[in-house]
């Protein structure tokens, strides 16, 4: 019988998705399922949407809640972290702070200035989350969903290197199942071999039965005109993907992650104008997904307390099949973040890089990648930097790794002077506060 403690378990709509993925498994169905959060509303709507998938699905799971993270943690196999410290409010200062200094964003949650204070006010969670897992649980894996990812999973390997712990995303499968509709291929008969950092990784090969897709995806984007009749396919070319076909037809690697994601994380679009309309780049975009977010846990909130059946299916989360994979010793193949121990030879050594991993009884797999395309691994690097100066300032407290991290940073550095950057990071720790680790 398997233990899985869900963090943030409050983040209901996400973790509705994974207990379902876990639980819908015959092998899983008597696990237990350890809920945990702080916010006891947010806690108790969770609890309930658990019982019901248990019910729904006719298992003997045994649902546990818990406000104390020690003591949903005692005796866990699997730990997975979906946390938002701070949430919305916090959210908001990361926006509003650099939109005073004239840097727009979209998403601010994985890289520069929006990411790396997200991730300090995340490190004290983890730091604690490890403490006590070394005391209740040493053994137990940690399924890491929270962005950002590339900081959170470095903190991690470098605060306590003897962990068993992987971040996982969607980026890559939600990427190849775009690609596969664009090319009219059965998404379950793509073939592709994807490494990078998270968020801006590379498809390095696209296959379909062995067969090359890059030349057809090449042509596509070269006249997105030719198929101005198939709006699904001429508007996302044209639209709702403009960025990244734009860096494909430029670096001739297709990235993962979506365009307003990668708008943020180089120095080539946001910061005209002109190009914002012209790729359609959803300024404050993440802003417009926490209203969402919270209406829609509202939402879910009234149907369980009514009652009422919640609709529910099997994702591509990885989660579900890694656990499963884990735990009856099947073997899964999916792409995680890991730290670079030479898997990837031409990006930093112990930085964190996302990359094929197999997984089974034996644990996770990294897949050994080699030299990526020199193009692709010039992109990396200033981020994979950042990175770094930033959990360099979360682990020694220096505050001077702080500002390096955002003048590292590609989309700030090519917007802001120094002193802008270094006023900006000021703000942000001054309005953060004690979230953050003690800085000096």
């Amino acid at each position: 019988m398997a233990k899985i403690a869900l963090m943030g378990a409050g983040s209901v709509v996400f973790a509705k998705q994974l207990t379902y993925d876990i639980i819908a498994r015959p092998e899983m169905r008597d696990a237990v399922i350890s809920l945990h959060d702080i916010d006891p509303d947010r806690l108790d709507t969770a609890e309930k949407v658990t019982r019901q998938l248990v019910e729904k699905l006719g298992g003997h799971a045994t649902v546990e809640a818990s406000l104390d993270r020690k003591k949903s943690l005692v005796g866990a196999d699997y730990v997975i972290v979906m946390v938002q410290v701070g949430m919305f409010p916090a959210t908001k200062i990361d926006f509003e702070i650099p939109r005073k200094y004239g840097l727009k964003q979209t998403i601010a949650d994985s890289y520069d200035v929006g990411g790396i204070f997200r991730f300090l006010r995340s490190y004290p969670f983890y730091k604690g989350l490890l403490d006590d897992m070394a005391e209740v649980c040493p053994d137990a894996y940690i399924l890491n969903y929270t962005n950002p990812m590339a900081m959170n999973m470095l903190g991690i390997f470098k605060t306590a290197p003897q962990v068993k712990a992987v971040g996982l995303c969607h980026s890559v499968q939600g990427t190849a199942g775009q690609l596969a509709r664009l090319l009219d291929v059965p998404y379950e008969e793509i073939e592709y071999r994807v490494a990078g950092l998270n968020h801006q990784a590379f498809f390095l090969s696209l296959k379909h039965k062995g067969q090359d897709l890059y030349p057809r995806l090449k042509e596509l984007v070269s006249d997105p005109e030719k198929v101005k009749d198939i709006p699904e396919k001429y508007d996302f070319m044209t639209k709702w993907d403009a960025v990244r076909v734009e860096l494909f037809r430029r670096l001739g690697y297709y990235i993962t992650e979506s365009s307003e994601h990668n708008a943020e994380y180089t120095p080539y679009f946001i910061q005209h104008e002109e190009l914002i309309e012209k790729f359609n780049i959803p300024i404050d975009e993440y802003i417009r997904r926490c209203i969402w977010i919270l209406d829609e846990y509202a939402r879910i909130r009234k149907l369980v307390n009514e009652g009422k059946e919640l609709e529910v299916h099997l994702s591509h989360e990885y989660a579900g099949n890694i656990i499963h994979a884990l735990h009856t010793g099947q073997t899964f193949a999916f792409n995680g973040n890991v730290l670079n121990t030479g898997l990837i030879t031409n990006l930093p050594q112990n930085a964190c890089v996302e990359v094929p991993c197999l997984v089974d009884k034996n644990g996770v797999q990294p897949t050994y990648i080699g030299d990526l395309p020199i193009q692709c691994a010039a992109l990396n690097r200033p981020l994979a930097s950042s990175v770094e100066l930033a959990v360099e300032a979360a682990l020694t407290g220096k505050k001077e790794y702080v500002y390096q991290a955002v003048m590292m940073s590609p989309h700030s550095s090519s917007v802001l002077t120094l002193d802008k950057i270094w006023a900006m990071c000021d703000e942000l720790i001054e309005a953060h506060g004690d979230a953050l680790p003690k800085l000096s």
